[in-house]
């Protein structure tokens, strides 16, 4: 993009260079305009991650995904619900462990094998809901994973809250009681697989009289499905057999005890040398380029180029590119402006205008005019000086006779 020139005389043209300050006012609004556009977009994404809670199964989420429904009828119905997020709170929230049922639901595989060892015996009804291989190894060795499952589930079975729903939604988990014949097993969706499977006594890690009951319907306790057949009775009376429920979604800050590998723990030994030997080599490109190239030459604006430097620069680039008929071409432009104003021709008269009034006013045929004026091609040098020549003769001509004599 070339710079704004200004014309001040017929020997001379001015060249007016943009300032910083020029610029950084021109921009200045839409600076402004695109601030305010990305504070607006921060304040409306904070503000609205900040007051809802879109958790799966979380205890505050009211949307179709959250827990709170079934959660808000339990307190309907007299239990004490906590609600915790790391085992800390947890520990501390069970006051009474023969009184108590701990909810969990390690959605993010936040729980280690040190925070399952602490939630064996924690209280008196431990429910766990899709509990993964890891968890079922510390917590209940004798039950297994079966894959997934979905579809309505019958209770077919004598589990107080089975028989009270008789009828769930079974999308979620299944599982399978092994080596164990004392597990009370429900809602089966296929050979040895079941839903809901509760081992207790000397069948957990710790041998007490506290029970574990592993859940896969997942979906029969959120907002969306838990008013579907008999999903909330199944979630009333497993969850509230007790005065106080703690439910418990591990989150990262379990895992707050944990240092996490850094980047330099898990970078090759040569990363930071060869990085510091890259830093090193860049400094001293830089620094040999900017001695090399000098400093900076402050210049005065505006800057004031002649018409003849102007004319001499275009025309060594058109000698350089053999563009002799767009030089030629800059030639008769000129020269047919002059000659139509010789001929008291309007600036919007047309070329062939120009070449009747030209050959009117001189008494010649029109065709060589025009041949001059549009036609002609110069294959060599020596040709466009020729026409060149030819068109200073036809201005001078032309001139000359439309002066009064």
């Amino acid at each position: 993009m070339s710079a704004p020139t200004t014309t001040t005389s017929p020997g001379s043209e001015t060249v007016l260079t943009p300032t910083v300050g020029r610029v950084l006012r021109r921009s200045l609004f839409w600076v402004a305009a695109a601030l305010v556009a990305a504070f607006v977009v921060i304040a409306v994404m904070v503000g609205s991650g900040g007051t809802k809670d879109v958790e799966m199964l979380s205890a505050a989420n009211a949307s179709p995904t959250g827990a709170k429904a079934l959660v808000e009828v339990l307190r309907q119905q007299g239990v004490t619900v906590i609600v915790t997020d790391s085992m800390t709170e947890t520990t501390a929230a069970v006051d009474d462990p023969s009184n108590t049922s701990v909810f969990v639901y390690d959605r993010d595989f936040y729980l280690t094998a040190d925070l399952r060892d602490e939630l064996v015996g924690l209280a008196e009804n431990l429910v766990f809901l899709e509990p993964g291989l890891d968890d079922l190894e510390i917590l209940a060795p004798a039950i297994a994973q079966a894959g997934d499952v979905s579809g309505e589930l019958d209770a077919d079975c004598d589990f107080p809250a089975a028989s009270a729903a008789e009828e769930v939604t079974g999308d979620g988990r299944g599982y399978r009681a092994i080596g164990d014949d004392d597990a009370i097993t429900c809602l089966p969706s296929g050979k040895s697989v079941f839903s809901l499977i509760q081992v207790a006594g000397d069948d957990l890690p710790n041998g007490d009289s506290s029970t574990l009951t592993v859940l896969g319907t997942s979906a029969a306790l959120t907002n969306e499905r838990v008013g579907e057949r008999g999903n909330a009775a199944l979630g009333l009376t497993l969850l509230g057999e007790h005065d106080t429920l703690v439910w418990y979604i591990p989150t990262i800050d379990d895992q707050a005890g944990e240092t996490p590998p850094t980047l330099g723990d898990l970078s090759p030994d040569w990363v930071i040398p060869a990085a510091m030997l890259a830093l090193l080599v860049f400094l001293a490109a830089a620094f040999w380029r900017g001695r090399r190239l000098g400093p900076l030459v402050v210049e005065n604006l505006p800057v004031t180029v002649r018409a003849s430097e102007t004319m001499r620069g275009r025309a060594r680039l058109y000698e350089r590119s053999s563009a002799r008929l767009r030089a030629l071409d800059s030639l008769r432009i000129g020269t047919i402006s002059r000659v139509a104003r010789s001929c008291g021709l309007p600036t919007v008269a047309t070329v062939e205008e120009v070449v009747g009034a030209a050959s009117a006013l001189l008494g010649r045929d029109p065709q060589p005019i025009r041949r001059l004026l549009i036609d002609a091609e110069p294959a060599s040098d020596g040709e466009l000086v020729a026409l060149s020549d030819e068109l200073l003769v036809l201005e001078r001509a032309v001139a000359a006779a439309s002066r009064p004599a």
